[in-house]
């Protein structure tokens, strides 16, 4: 028995006004979730990105395709539902961010990681107010609790669009102030993913490059992009 899949019914998809936002039409059918609430997109530039998806559909629907879509759906249908659960999954990354995990050797390895990420600790204890403190080697050990609450303060006080986005920036990087960082426009989120690669970058320059590897790195880094891209296009 061949597979069933879905194919595409309507003609043409727009963006339309709607309570406390938009939505997308197709044919003058307003989309749903998986779940079947409302598709409700908090601006019309997302929106535009949603509708464009579906427009671009050929006969037969293919979800990989649509990553704005997709995102929208795991906004509403799971980061609503357990809004705390997810950002507290998120703030936890605060008390061990892959910023603070620091090797003792070799000496050139050990520069390049405080010359890279000691930059960012320094910003968010100057624009977040939480000062977190290097360590050396891969066994955890906490940071101060009034930086970890002054991290988890600004993961709670997020909307379900900005969660959803944080929650992959900060999973695909290991670190909360790079997610952070991404979403204020730091620095170009490029850059951003590629300091959260500085230990396999290092690797890879000592061994040299695994093809499967490589190929599910930038997997990851099309993601890590993307959820900065969401997150931008969420923002009213």
């Amino acid at each position: 028995m061949s597979e069933w899949k879905a194919r595409r019914f309507w003609k043409d998809s727009s963006v339309e006004s709607a309570e406390d936002g938009f939505t997308v039409h197709l044919d003058g059918r307003p989309v749903r979730t998986p779940a079947k609430r409302p598709l409700i997109l908090p601006t019309a530039a997302l929106a535009q990105e949603v509708a464009a998806e579906w427009q671009a559909q050929d006969e037969e629907i293919n979800p990989l395709s649509m990553p704005f879509t997709r995102s929208a759906n795991a906004a509403i249908d799971k980061v609503a539902v357990q809004k705390d659960e997810v950002a507290e999954m998120i703030a936890a990354y605060g008390d061990s961010d892959l910023l603070c995990y620091r090797a003792d050797s070799p000496t050139e390895l050990v520069e390049r990681q405080a010359a890279a990420w000691d930059p960012y600790l320094d910003w968010a204890e100057s624009d977040l107010s939480a000062r977190l403190v290097p360590v050396v080697g891969v066994v955890h050990q906490p940071q101060n609790p009034g930086a970890v609450a002054a991290l988890r303060a600004e993961v709670m006080a997020q909307d379900i669009y900005a969660l959803t986005a944080l929650h992959d920036l900060v999973s695909l990087s290991g670190s909360l102030v790079l997610g952070l960082a991404a979403q204020r426009g730091i620095a170009p989120p490029e850059t951003l993913w590629t300091l959260s690669r500085l230990d396999e970058d290092w690797q890879i320059e000592q061994w040299g490059e695994d093809e499967e590897a490589s190929e599910l790195a930038a997997t990851k880094q099309r993601a890590f992009l993307h959820a900065a891209r969401l997150y931008q296009l969420s923002r009213r």
